[in-house]
Formats: structure tokens, sequence, C-alpha cells
């Protein structure tokens, strides 16, 4: 952990860093996320950041943009997440303006395309990586592994929509720990 100092200006370009650097979605980012606000930053926690995705996946919206925008809401308020989301989305918007002007020329790039099928695997590695560590930190017991794995069936199969997963969990964590002697 090499600081614990946020500014705007820092959130910002972290973000915009985060931003610029992933391909293929808010998933992706998560392990780049990760990395620089818990190992390089210092500004949270890794069980914290864990906590961070999860609500940042229960509530509508891109789980990388709202993880910026939770993450500058804790650091610096309601400013600070106003610079993590500008800094996180720019890359994109401005990315996005030059291939929509430039996709005519682009689509038909044998080279480009085959790059992006690497792209695309690799983008799969990193989820994967991401998805372990966040197991090794936040599965516990058997309970935990339990719902972990209905969590995975019931999205990956495409059971029940993913908020009602996390409201599944959510509800059998109270309901078990209370009858295991748990507070609450």
């Amino acid at each position: 952990m090499a600081e614990k100092r946020s500014t705007y200006l820092r959130l910002f370009l972290v973000f915009f860093r985060i931003g610029l650097f992933t391909f293929g979605g808010g998933f992706a980012m998560l392990p780049l996320i990760e990395k620089e606000i818990v190992d390089i930053h210092g500004w949270a926690k890794r069980d914290e950041i864990l906590d961070i995705f999860a609500l940042a996946q229960s509530v509508p919206g891109a789980i990388g943009v709202n993880t910026a925008v939770f993450i500058g809401l804790r650091l610096r308020g309601f400013l600070g997440a106003v610079a993590a989301l500008l800094g996180v989305v720019t890359p994109s918007i401005a990315i996005i303006l030059v291939i929509a002007r430039l996709f005519s020329q682009f689509q038909a790039n044998l080279y480009l395309t085959r790059a992006f099928s690497g792209v695309k695997g690799a983008v799969v590695g990193l989820i994967a990586a991401a998805a372990w560590r966040a197991g090794k930190s936040a599965v516990m017991d058997r309970f935990g592994l339990l719902v972990a794995v209905l969590a995975f069936l019931l999205s990956a199969f495409e059971v029940i929509p993913v908020v009602w997963v996390i409201i599944l969990g959510g509800l059998s964590g109270i309901l078990y720990y209370r009858r295991q002697g748990g507070v609450l």
C-alpha cells in the first residue's frame, strides 16, 4: 500500500487509467480497480472492496461505473464520485467517438478482428482471476461455498435475474447465521 491520500484529480486519473486500459465491459474492470484501490493506493481493504463490488452489482447500471462512483463518494464525497465517474467514462466516450467515425475502415481489418479475439480471451481470464481472489476472501465456510455455487448456477443458467440472486444470497445469510446463533 503506497499511499492513503485521495484528491479529486488523483481519483479522476486513477479511474481514467482503469477506463482506458480495460476492455470487455464492467466486470473486466474489477481486477484493475481492486489492484489500484487496495494494493497501490491503499484506499480500501480487500474485504471492503468486495463489499463495494457487491453493492455496485446490486444497483442498476454498469458495475465498473457504479464501483467508481461508490469509491469516489466514500473517499471524497459527492465531488469525488463525480471525479471518479468522469475518469472512468471519459476514455470510453473518446474511443467510441473515434471508432464510430472510422467504423467502416475498421470493420474489414483482419488483423484488428483477430486482435479482438485475443483481447476477449484475456478479458475472460482477468474476470476469472478476480472471481478466484474474491472467492478466497469472501467464502469463509461451507455455507458461503454453497451460496457461491448456487449463485453461480442461478446466474450462469439465467434461472432468475441477477438482482434476485443477490437478494436471495443476502436473505439466506441472515437466516442461516440467525439460526447459528449469530447476532441480528
